[in-house]
């Protein structure tokens, strides 16, 4: 249970940060802005743990799966930056939001029985998105983004792999250490990115403020979850998080006025049903 409220606490967090992402995807650009975002993060995780952090009980092991946790976090969330960027949050959510079903297919090839609910409740995510994609087509009056869904996935896959190698690194050694080591990870591999791209310049003050906070929910977050892994079932907490694309798409339909018919809601809501499931 305490995983799971985690979870929630998590999802609410992430959800306002992209309905944010959204907005400053549109406005700047992506690499300055992770990098503002990252950082702020980073230094309030670094007060933490310098603080209360147990660095004595930090492993070989742990630091470098939180390493690689870092660098695939980076990435997930350029591509979910990117998504946002080139389409509407009623599609990129809930594909970016789908990273379970890649959790639950991780879980069958280490040999954990998947049961015939798991089975029903991915055909639901998958017809969910799906029906998602066609409903907006048929709003819009144009072909849905390729790229935009395109970039959803390699998101979904990102954050699937960030949350199972951060609490694998949890188990490993201590949470604040990981955490801090994670976002260090996550930002060198920016500044490379930001270097070869030749992207130095720092976004308009008008949008430093939006990034602050965004890091400081990202960090929030993404510290729940991967403190879960010191908590019974710490997939509950990966599960529930992931609720966040819901949060998401309605904030958009509140505060962006994104247009939303009674198909696409109930595509949602099926999408979003059987993401929940899968923590069951």
């Amino acid at each position: 249970m305490h995983s799971l409220l985690l979870g929630l606490i998590a999802a609410l967090a992430w959800g306002i940060h992209d309905l944010c992402v959204r907005f400053v995807s549109q406005k700047t650009s992506i690499l300055p802005a992770m990098l503002i975002v990252f950082s702020t993060g980073a230094i309030l995780v670094a007060g933490a743990a310098a603080a209360l952090g147990d660095w004595q009980a930090m492993t070989l092991q742990a630091a470098w799966l939180a390493g690689l946790s870092g660098t695939l976090f980076a990435l997930g969330s350029y591509a979910l930056y990117r998504a946002f960027a080139l389409g509407p949050v009623k599609l990129v959510a809930p594909l970016v939001g789908a990273y379970p079903v890649l959790s639950l297919g991780m879980a069958m090839l280490q040999g954990q029985p998947i049961g015939t609910g798991h089975w029903l409740a991915v055909a639901a995510v998958v017809g969910g998105v799906g029906c998602i994609a066609v409903f907006s087509t048929e709003d819009d009056g144009s072909p849905v983004n390729l790229q935009a869904a395109a970039w959803g996935v390699a998101g979904a896959i990102g954050f699937a792999l960030t949350f199972a190698t951060g609490q694998a690194a949890t188990h490993a050694g201590a949470e604040l250490p990981v955490l801090i080591v994670t976002r260090l990870a996550a930002i060198l591999l920016l500044l490379g990115l930001a270097w070869l791209a030749r992207m130095v310049q720092l976004p308009s003050r008008k949008v430093l403020p939006l990034l602050v906070l965004m890091g400081a929910l990202d960090a929030l977050a993404l510290g729940l979850v991967i403190y879960a892994g010191t908590l019974p079932r710490p997939e509950f907490a990966s599960v529930s998080a992931s609720l966040f694309g819901l949060v998401t798409v309605v904030l958009a339909w509140l505060v962006l006025r994104e247009n939303m018919n009674r198909a696409q809601w109930i595509s949602v809501a099926v999408t979003f049903g059987g993401i929940a499931y899968l923590g069951h």
